[in-house]
This record gives structure tokens, C-alpha cells and sequence, in this order.
């Protein structure tokens, strides 16, 4: 396979601006071709003419169309990543899509179905895979230096809800928000995940429960390799974005704390402080972002399947829906339940 690859970005907001840049300078042997997005404005055309990019359309079937594209970023909302998924793969283009794939079980089957039909690779982008921490993390217990995983923990919270808006269609906490959770907890646990017991409140506002949703979530897993894991979500950490993972085993623990915004500390007579911890994803998790497009360019170069793929982001969206009917239901629930 050439080592040139012509790219299409569908989706350019927030995290489609951050594949674009980083595509640009951080990226080797890629040239982005394509933005398209189905909102284009002043603002963004002069940005991408800005960063040289040849052509800004509002229809991701010019990518699609383009015989010289070769992979296709997607980062448009969720409700399209599994049709621009099934269009890119029979169009011959391998494919990196944020997280998650769908939210429907059906549709994400088929979806994955396709793009091993057309023999095309197909990435997901769970980019905490790539924070050099958690990567660590994973690097010691595979390497078995604390035996057999007996307990998974992870925290995650945010530093602030999102508008209720969002929360309306956003699938509830435990898609929106915990999904990156149940696919580290996946990652670390190297087990698929048998079954959840999740429990939740409205601790923070209110208006998230009238919105049909809860802001405060805890989640058991049981995993086939009969680890357990322990998942704590919120929708508000008012010190900032919390991120935490601990993994106990047989022979030790290996734990990836918070990292501070800077390593300054303060001494005086009244106290010792540090300075805060990031406030959200984007400072958190800037450099994962560019390691997972690195990664995934990397294997299609040497012609191997990325990880994590649709069947990771398939798992994740099977917990999501075994922990939600475990809170309406008040019982654990098996993956099985949901997988039928």
C-alpha cells in the first residue's frame, strides 16, 4: 500500500477541528483533501483555506465520490457515523470514527458486517487507549507484574453537565458520558465484560432528571475472566476533570492518578498547594488524540487491523445498554440479555 494517504474529514466542530489540525502537523505522509460539513460559514471557510486545505463542501458524498481518497476521519454526530461508515467501506476507504459507532445493536452489526465485506479497516476512536498514563497502565499488567486482575476501578468524572439539550438526546450518562469507561475497563480488564449492576441519582441538577436522565452513576461489572470492576461517573467535579484508574491484582496494584496542570508547588506557613488538574478532555487528552490517528495510519501502512475496532465499539455500546436496564430494572443485568 502507498505510504501517501489523501484524507476526507466528515464533521468539522470541535473534535473534527482537532483530527484536522492534528492530521496537518502532526501526522506523517497525509494529505487532507476533503472537510465537509453540513454547516459551513464564514468562520469555517476561511479556516480551512487558512490551513491550505483544497476543498470545504457540504456533502460527505464528494469524499465518498473521490477515487483518490483513500481513509475517511469521521467525527460528525453520532446518528450518521454508522451510514458514512457503511458508505465509506463500500467505497473502497478505510475509516476512523469517534466514538460511539451507533446506539443501536442491529445497525452496528450490519455496520461492521460491511466493512469486512469490503475488506476495509475500520478504527474506533476511544482515545483514552492512547493517554500515555493509561497506556502504561495497560503495558504493566499485561506484562504480568501484578499477577491476575482481580479488581478494575475507574473514575470519570466531568467538571460540568452539558446543556440539558444535549442531555436530551445525548442516549443518557451511561452512553454519552460512561462509554469511554466501559471500554478502558474492557482494555485494562483484558476480559469482555459479563455482567453490570448500576445504580444512580440526580445529585447536581435537577433539570437532568426532568430531561429523562440521571448525573451521578455507579457500575459493578463482572468480567468472563472473573475480575471485577468498579465505575464511578459524574457529571460534575467541581476541581475539575477527574480521571482515574486502579488496577489490583494477585501480585500488586498499578494505579494512573490525575496529573496536575503544571508541577509547581507553593509553600508557605499556612500551606502547601499545587496547582489544579485539568479542567476538561481537551487539555486532559490532547497528545491521545494524536497518537490514535498516528497509531491508525501506522497500521494501515503495514497493513494490519486497528484496535480498537467495531467490535470494541460494539461491546461498549452493549454494556451502555446492560447498565441502563440494570438501573430501570434495579437488578444486575448479563450482556447476554442485551446481546440476542
Amino acid at each position: 500500500m502507498s505510504k501517501i494517504f489523501n484524507v476526507g474529514v466528515i464533521g468539522a466542530g470541535r473534535i473534527g477541528k482537532i483530527h484536522i489540525e492534528n492530521l496537518i502537523h502532526h501526522i506523517p505522509g497525509i494529505k487532507l483533501k476533503i472537510i465537509s460539513d453540513i454547516n459551513i460559514n464564514d468562520e469555517l471557510t476561511q479556516w480551512v483555506n487558512q490551513l491550505g486545505i483544497p476543498k470545504l463542501t457540504d456533502d460527505a458524498t464528494d469524499i465518498f465520490k473521490d477515487p483518490d481518497i483513500n481513509a475517511v476521519i469521521i467525527a460528525s454526530s453520532t446518528d450518521t457515523h454508522a451510514k458514512f461508515i457503511q458508505k465509506a467501506a463500500q467505497a473502497k476507504k478505510h475509516i476512523f470514527c469517534e466514538k460511539p459507532l451507533d446506539t443501536n445493536v442491529k445497525r452496528i452489526k450490519e455496520t461492521i458486517a460491511i466493512t469486512r465485506k469490503e475488506n476495509v479497516s475500520l478504527m474506533i476512536g476511544f482515545n483514552r487507549r492512547f493517554d500515555k498514563n493509561f497506556r502504561r497502565l495497560y503495558e504493566v499488567i499485561n506484562s504480568g507484574q501484578i499477577g491476575k486482575p482481580h479488581i478494575v476501578k475507574i473514575t470519570s468524572r466531568d467538571p460540568a453537565p452539558p446543556p440539558i439539550e444535549y442531555i436530551k438526546i445525548s442516549g443518557g450518562i451511561f452512553i454519552d458520558m460512561s462509554i469511554h469507561d466501559w471500554d478502558m475497563a474492557r482494555f485494562l480488564a483484558n476480559s469482555e465484560v459479563e455482567e453490570v449492576y448500576a445504580n444512580g441519582a440526580v445529585l447536581i441538577n435537577p433539570d437532568i432528571g426532568k430531561a429523562g436522565d440521571i448525573d451521578t452513576a455507579v457500575a459493578v461489572l463482572k468480567f468472563k475472566n472473573e475480575a471485577l470492576g468498579i465505575i464511578d461517573n459524574s457529571r460534575q467535579a467541581v476541581y475539575g476533570y477527574d480521571q482515574r484508574a486502579e488496577v489490583f491484582g494477585s501480585k500488586g496494584c498499578v494505579i494512573a492518578d490525575n496529573r496536575p496542570s503544571n508541577t509547581i508547588e507553593i509553600y508557605t506557613n499556612e500551606h502547601i498547594r499545587k496547582d489544579k488538574i485539568p479542567y476538561f478532555f481537551l487539555e486532559r487528552y490532547r497528545n491521545s488524540y494524536i497518537n490514535e490517528l498516528i497509531f491508525f495510519f501506522d497500521c494501515l501502512k503495514k497493513n494490519i487491523d486497528p484496535s480498537p475496532n467495531g467490535e470494541d465499539g460494539l461491546q461498549s455500546i452493549l454494556i451502555a445498554k446492560a447498565a441502563q436496564k440494570s438501573y430501570n430494572d434495579n437488578r444486575p443485568v448479563k450482556i447476554s440479555e442485551i446481546d440476542q
